[in-house]
């Protein structure tokens, strides 16, 4: 086995804790979700099939940043960040994703090609350069073929930022399409087979810490707005009671997502067989909950600058979709952690969903207070039912028994 190739694995005694060099790469991020923010509140259509549209436009880019920032963490969970390579990579992939996101507000329109390039530098340059590093190493076959799949989609990404501007979407959201479910199979190549992110050996503590602090970025993206919105040109003493509920809706989602569960992650990870099962699945509900999060802090800026402003359906689908997204996601990292239905969820979102009717048409404000309602009734919920008992352990049923898999190179 190749010795220098060896050496930018993750050794078992690494620390876990994130290190000083990707909290500062999570600072682009914060810089990026705030222009998905941008992009979805400028110029959104009120209502019926353009609403849509304009929403799932954003959304796919949103996807772009959120895979380049899951390939990230989970390149940093496996090779070990105080290596020089995997520093170089990350602080390459950290400007790509800067250049993402000056391009995000305008990456379907004129923006296109810088967005699209700076993506594919990090899908292809990346992988290129860790097998590079790995030498001979046996592991050097995953990064390859991360690059062959992304080299694959890589004229659907060019051929969309060059053609048409009709062709922009459908080509886009057919290479997203492609390279999530490379990542969700394992890249697999012929005669190569595959390498599921799921048999990977991970520093699952790390993954951990890594998925709670993208969801705080998210929180502090919705202060950020919170803060800009009410400080700037319409000012005024009505918009108050919306600055004020607007941040105790954000202390509420951040209450409601570290209750018990939330600091079990990083033990349900340890205690499991297959850690990479566990973070494969909890990539996909932080990615809901991160989504709902930003789409509640799109309701913020409307309603803090116009508070009375009619509630119709652009703005019921930020102040009332995003928390009940973050409620669904919630509820299942409740059953990742403790396999269980989390019925203080799911309650909050059928109540929810009955208040549509009641909020349109009435001021936006009263629709932002009522759902901060629900969400402290489900925070009331949850203190109540662990009052007096003792702390439970992780009970995860996702990667909890059974052998890893993947072979020599997972």
């Amino acid at each position: 086995m190749d010795e220098r190739g060896a050496a930018l694995l993750r050794p078992p005694g690494s620390p876990a804790r994130a290190t000083f060099l990707e909290l500062f790469f999570d600072l682009v991020f914060v810089f990026a979700l705030t222009r998905v923010s941008q992009r979805l509140i400028g110029g959104l259509p009120a209502t019926g099939w353009a609403l849509a549209a304009a929403v799932g436009r954003t959304v796919l880019l949103f996807l772009v940043l959120w895979l380049v920032w899951t390939i990230t963490v989970w390149v940093t969970s496996r090779y070990e960040p105080e290596q020089s390579v995997i520093q170089a990579v990350v602080v390459g992939t950290m400007f790509a994703s800067l250049v993402m996101g000056v391009a995000l507000p305008r990456a379907l329109e004129e923006r296109a090609l810088p967005f699209a390039l700076a993506y594919l530098a990090v899908m292809l340059g990346r992988p290129l350069v860790i097998a590079a590093a790995l030498h001979s190493h046996p592991r050097r076959l995953v990064p390859l073929r991360l690059a062959a799949w992304a080299g694959a989609t890589a004229p659907l990404w060019v051929a969309g930022a060059l053609g048409p501007d009709e062709m922009r979407l459908p080509l886009w959201a057919l290479a997203l399409t492609v390279d999530y479910a490379a990542l969700f199979t394992g890249w697999p190549l012929p005669r190569l087979g595959s390498s599921p992110i799921l048999g990977w050996r991970i520093a699952g503590e790390h993954l951990a810490e890594r998925y709670q602090q993208i969801f705080l970025i998210a929180l502090g993206e919705s202060i950020l707005v919170i803060g800009v919105t009410y400080s700037g040109e319409k000012f005024s003493g009505e918009g108050a009671g919306a600055f004020v509920v607007a941040f105790v809706t954000t202390a509420l989602l951040w209450r409601i997502y570290f209750h018990r569960a939330g600091h079990l992650l990083a033990e349900a990870l340890r205690l499991a067989h297959a850690p990479g099962r566990l973070g494969t699945s909890a990539t996909i509900t932080h990615l809901v909950m991160v989504l709902g999060v930003l789409t509640t802090a799109v309701g913020y800026e409307v309603v803090i600058a116009e508070p009375f402003h009619r509630s119709d359906a652009a703005l019921l689908l930020f102040v009332v979709g995003g928390p009940l997204l973050f409620l669904a996601g919630r509820a299942r990292f409740e059953y990742e952690i403790f396999a269980r239905v989390s019925l203080p969820r799911v309650l909050g979102g059928g109540v929810l969903l009955l208040l549509v009717p009641l909020l349109a048409h009435g001021p936006a404000v009263r629709a932002l207070w009522l759902v901060a309602a629900v969400l402290a009734g489900v925070a009331l919920a949850d203190a109540w039912r662990s009052r007096g008992r003792p702390p439970e352990m992780s009970a995860s049923p996702i990667g909890r028994t059974g052998p890893e898999s993947g072979g020599p190179e997972a």
